[in-house]
């Protein structure tokens, strides 16, 4: 095992690690110098990285998808973290564990795969369950499927990302479903565990995240049309109606034109796919800024372009919260830490001594109390005093 992890590594700490190049570009510097510009990762994350120096010693040593070991630190630059790199070469790929490098679902892929065809053995619908099953007992299909990641970049974009996005899809269909009336459980899991199964074959997960030539051109969309009309050649009974119910949700389930679907939703079952997808993705895409915004300080995350937005961090804010809550709360101090203290309820505070007015000399004599009848006064000062005797004298 790899150490230490990127996500190990503290801000403006010399630190020495070995990394996967997600990313290569050699760029200029104002003086015409090359430097380099990376983006490095292993399973914990990945990093922008920038070499400035020693640059032509190295940049044709390595390419985009090798393993390097650097040497520098992590700076915040413009809120983000930036690995600063002051020496880097090449690691030998057959000396390192590919499992380091790539991001992975925290649930075991077997285990969510048993749960998944647990679910589905529930459903009602014989030819929906078997057509279903058609893709799970298929070997290789199951073997990319527990594999794949959902996205390159943007949401459960690790290993096992896939079947844990349609696994939680799954469950949501079972919630919901029984809340709208008229709708059909089973046909919207279907549409679930199918809309993105495309994606076994679009994305590449050998050395890093990727798409394939397939997915580059075809998209997984289409793909995915295909691979169920391969399907559904193995079925000549399968209802032809229920089967462009099906065609039409796995081409709509991206909801809308511009974002890539050839249809928008047309039925409720294919409208609510959608959503539920949309709800599921999103809300990954905030639970993996919340937990990867590690050098940030406040309570407030980086801004994320796939949610246009930048993300609250509430336990952070709700702790900073609680901390002024305290601080509000804590007592004020009493007469012997140099305040004098609130007289009890009821009586009239003591006065206090009052310090001289300036141009009056100090005077250590205790207060003089004037012997006139009927007048008790506190003389205070040198002026006091000689007023005080002049009137004994009158008297």
């Amino acid at each position: 095992m790899k150490s230490p992890y990127l996500g190990e590594i503290e801000p403006n700490k010399p630190a020495t690690a070995t990394f996967l190049v997600h990313s290569k570009e050699v760029r200029q510097k104002k003086t015409g110098e090359p430097y380099l510009s990376l983006v490095l990762g292993d399973r914990t994350g990945e990093i922008d990285a920038k070499m400035w120096d020693n640059v032509a010693e190295v940049m044709e040593t390595f390419d985009r998808h090798d393993y390097v070991h650097v040497k520098g630190l992590i700076q915040i630059y413009n809120n983000r973290p930036q690995f600063t790199i002051h020496r880097m070469h090449r690691v030998d790929a057959a000396t390192v564990d590919p499992a380091d490098f790539f991001p992975t679902s925290q649930r075991d892929p077997e285990e969510m795969f048993v749960e998944l065809r647990g679910l589905l053995s529930q459903m009602q619908n014989a030819d929906l369950r078997t057509l279903l099953n058609l893709f799970l007992d298929d070997e290789q299909i199951a073997a990319r499927f527990k594999k794949a990641p959902a996205a390159k970049y943007i949401h459960h974009a690790y290993l096992g990302g896939l079947l844990e996005h349609v696994l939680s899809l799954v469950k949501l269909c079972r919630l919901i479903a029984p809340h709208y009336p008229g709708i059909d459980a089973d046909l919207l899991i279907a549409g679930a565990v199918l809309h993105d199964i495309g994606k076994i074959y679009e994305l590449s997960y050998d050395r890093s995240f990727g798409y394939t030539d397939e997915g580059q051109l075809l998209g997984h969309t289409v793909i995915g049309y295909r691979m169920l009309q391969e399907k559904f050649q193995q079925l000549p009974a399968f209802s032809r109606r229920l089967r462009t119910l099906l065609e039409h949700m796995v081409l709509s389930h991206h909801g809308q034109l511009e974002f890539g679907s050839p249809k928008v939703p047309l039925f409720p079952e294919a409208l609510l796919l959608h959503y539920l997808d949309d709800l599921d993705a999103k809300m990954e895409c905030m639970r993996a800024l919340i937990a990867n915004d590690r050098h940030n300080e406040g309570h407030w995350t980086n801004y994320s372009a796939s949610l246009e937005r930048v993300v609250l961090k509430k336990l952070e804010y709700l702790a900073e919260g609680r901390k002024e809550e305290l601080d509000v709360a804590m007592p004020q101090p009493d007469a012997s830490s140099g305040r004098a203290a609130e007289a009890p309820e009821g009586q009239a505070a003591a006065p206090q001594p009052q310090p001289p007015r300036p141009g009056l000399p100090l005077t250590s004599s205790p207060p003089r109390t004037s012997s006139r009848k009927g007048h008790d006064r506190t003389t205070l000062g040198l002026f006091g005093e000689k007023l005080a005797e002049a009137l004994q004298r009158r008297e």
